[in-house]
C-alpha cells in the first residue's frame, strides 16, 4: 500500500541525527575555518518567495555592460566569468558591512536556534528542481541527506563568496538547481565505479566527461565539481581540450598548411590539437593510483598574444597527486562524431578537412571517458554572447582579451561545427558512451537547467 510522506516527516525523520552531527566538531571536519558557527551558518535559511516557474533569470548583462563579477580571489580560471552571481549586490553589502574587505574572513552572526521551517523550504526548494527525477533525487533521499545538501552549500558559498543567508533565487537556484545536484549524480557515479573493482586492486581513477558548448558554463561547474570533491576528502583532477591546444607556432604552421580555411586559421576546431600531449596526459593521470605519485598537467593560456593564445610555461602547470578518485575532463566538442562528407560540405565546405580530422579524436580522448555530463542548448547562437561576457570578464580581470569585432569573428569560426555536430550528440550521445551513464542537462540562455521539451 503506498503511503503518503509529507516534506516536514521526511525531515524530521533524520533531523535529530543532522543535528548531532552539526554539533559534534570531530563529525564535522570540511567547514571552512571562517564559518565559526555550523549551526547558524549552514541553517538558517531566510524563507525566500520561490518564482512561479521553474526557469530563472539570472539578469545577464549585454555586450555594453561592465558590471560582469568574477572571483578574484578563489576563482582562477582566465577569461571565465560568473554571470550567475552578475546582480552582485549582496556580495557587494557583505564586503561593505564588514569594512568593505571582501577578501578577509569574518564569521557570521551565532545562533543556537535552527528554523526548521526555512530548511522545509530549502527543502520544497531542492525538490523543485529540474533535475531531481532525471538524476534520481527523490523526496525521501533529500530528506535523508539534508544535511549534505546543506554542507555542499555553505561550502560552495565560501567558494563563490556569496553570503548564505542572503542568496538571491538566481544564485539558490544555481547551487541547489544544478551544482549540488550533479555533483550527487557523480558520487551516484564514483560509487558504481568503485564497486565493480576487487578489493585490493589499483582502482583507477573514474573519468566523467562534460561536453558543453563555449560560454554556458561548464568551467565553472567543474570548478565547483573539483572543490567539492576535494572538501569531501576525494582527490581530483580537472584538465580541459583547451588544455591541449597546439602552441602559437603548431597554429601558424596548421593555418600555414591550410590556407584559406577560415575553420583552421586559429585555434578550436579539430586539427588544432596536441593529440599526442592528450594521449599522454590522459594516460599519465589515469595511471595516478597510488599515495605520492605526482604529475603536472598541462594548461593554456587564452590571453597570450592578444587573445590568440599559446600553451601556458611548464613552470605554472598546476601539479596532482594521487590516488586520484575522479577526473573532470571538460570541453566544448566532447563526443563529437564524424559525419558522411556530403553532410558536413552541406553545413561548410570548410569542414570537410576538419571533420576528416575528427576521425582521431575518439581514440585520443572520447575513449578515456567512463561517464558523461552533455549540457546541451536550445540556439548555437549562444554561444556568441557567452563569449562575450568571458572576454568582458577577461578584460576586466586586467588581462588581454578579444575585442567585440574579434569575439565574432572567433566564434563565427565554431558555428559550422556545432550546426553539424551538436544534433547528433543530442540524438545519440557522446562517441562510444554507455546510455545508462549519460547525464543530459538540458540549459536556456541564461544558463540555468530547464526541463527537457
Amino acid at each position: 500500500m503506498a503511503v503518503a510522506i509529507s516534506s516536514s516527516s521526511l525531515i524530521s525523520s533524520a533531523w535529530q541525527a543532522t543535528l548531532q552531527h552539526y554539533n559534534n566538531p570531530r563529525d564535522y571536519p570540511l567547514i571552512p575555518p571562517c564559518h565559526s558557527n555550523p549551526i547558524s551558518n549552514s541553517f538558517n535559511f531566510k524563507r525566500q518567495q520561490r518564482p512561479s516557474s521553474s526557469k530563472f533569470n539570472d539578469h545577464v548583462l549585454s555586450s555594453s555592460s561592465s558590471k560582469l563579477s568574477p572571483i578574484p580571489t578563489l576563482f582562477s580560471f582566465s577569461g571565465c566569468g560568473c554571470s550567475w552571481i552578475q546582480d552582485n549586490s549582496m556580495v557587494h553589502d557583505y564586503a561593505t558591512s564588514y569594512g568593505g574587505d571582501s577578501n578577509k574572513c569574518y564569521s557570521l552572526p551565532t545562533t543556537k536556534t535552527v528554523d526548521v521551517s526555512s530548511v522545509s523550504d530549502l527543502f520544497e526548494f531542492i525538490c523543485s528542481g529540474p533535475l531531481v527525477d532525471k538524476i534520481g533525487i527523490t523526496p525521501e533521499r533529500v530528506g535523508l541527506s539534508i544535511d549534505k545538501w546543506l554542507l555542499y552549500g555553505s561550502q560552495l558559498c565560501r567558494l563563490f563568496q556569496l553570503n548564505e543567508l542572503k542568496l538571491t533565487i538566481p544564485q539558490k537556484a544555481r547551487l541547489y538547481h544544478y551544482y549540488i545536484p550533479v555533483f550527487m549524480w557523480c558520487e551516484d557515479q564514483i560509487a558504481l565505479h568503485n564497486s565493480k573493482s576487487h578489493d585490493g586492486d589499483d582502482v583507477p581513477p573514474l573519468v566523467i566527461g562534460f561536453s558543453a558548448p563555449q560560454g554556458c558554463g561548464k568551467t565553472t561547474l567543474v570548478f565547483a565539481l573539483d572543490y567539492l570533491f576535494k572538501t569531501t576528502k576525494r582527490k581530483s583532477a580537472t584538465v580541459s581540450i583547451d588544455d591541449f591546444y597546439l602552441t602559437a607556432q603548431g597554429q601558424t604552421e596548421l593555418r600555414e598548411n591550410n590556407p584559406g580555411n577560415a575553420l583552421l586559421e586559429y585555434r578550436g576546431n579539430s586539427g588544432s590539437h596536441d593529440l599526442q600531449l592528450s594521449v599522454e596526459t590522459l594516460e599519465a593521470l589515469t595511471k595516478l593510483t597510488k599515495e605520492g605519485m605526482k604529475m603536472k598537467v598541462p594548461r593554456y593560456d587564452k590571453s597570450a598574444y592578444s587573445g590568440r593564445g599559446d600553451r601556458a610555461d611548464s613552470s605554472t602547470w598546476p601539479e596532482v597527486e594521487g590516488p586520484l578518485t575522479v577526473i573532470l575532463f571538460e570541453g566544448w566538442m566532447l563526443g563529437f562524431k564524424p559525419l558522411p562528407a556530403d553532410v558536413v560540405k552541406a553545413v561548410d565546405p570548410q569542414l570537410e578537412i576538419v571533420n576528416k580530422n575528427l576521425e582521431a579524436y575518439y581514440d585520443v580522448w572520447d575513449k578515456y571517458i567512463d561517464a558523461w555530463v552533455v549540457i546541451k542548448i536550445q540556439d548555437p547562437s549562444y554561444v556568441y554572447r557567452w563569449r562575450l561576457q568571458a572576454e568582458i570578464a577577461m578584460r576586466q580581470a586586467g588581462k588581454a582579451g578579444m575585442s567585440d569585432e574579434e569575439v565574432n569573428d572567433f566564434v563565427s569560426r565554431y558555428l559550422p561545427a556545432y550546426k553539424a555536430y551538436l544534433p547528433t550528440l543530442y540524438a545519440e550521445g557522446p562517441s562510444g558512451s554507455d546510455p545508462d551513464r549519460v547525464l543530459a542537462i538540458d540549459i536556456d540562455e541564461e544558463r540555468n537547467p530547464i526541463l527537457a521539451n
